[in-house]
């Protein structure tokens, strides 16, 4: 399935100048965004399905893990991240709020 113009605007966003977007894990799964230094994974989830995002930010082995929801998804993205373990930030589309977990 193709991305949205929207999400291809939040991955290079995420990304930064010199980042990578669609960046390939060991693993064979893509991640959304990751920083040039390789510290900084970044995750987009619109659709609710957060199990998959997490699983992609947890074996990215990044020091710093984000996982960028819309707002009202952000309590259910808090509890997921919590059950599966990861530490990281939650944040929503707009960058305008953020969660530490």
């Amino acid at each position: 399935m193709s991305k949205s113009e929207s999400h291809k605007k939040a991955q290079s966003k995420a990304a930064g100048k010199n980042g990578y977007t669609e960046y390939e894990l060991k693993n064979g799964q893509k991640l959304d965004a990751m920083s040039a230094n390789k510290k900084r994974a970044t995750e987009i989830e619109r659709n609710g399905n957060f199990s998959d995002a997490i699983s992609r930010l947890k074996s990215s082995g990044a020091s710093q893990k984000v996982l960028q929801v819309p707002q009202k998804d952000m309590k259910r993205a808090e509890q997921a991240m919590e059950e599966a373990g990861v530490k990281g930030t939650i944040k929503n589309m707009s960058g305008t709020k953020r969660k530490s977990v």
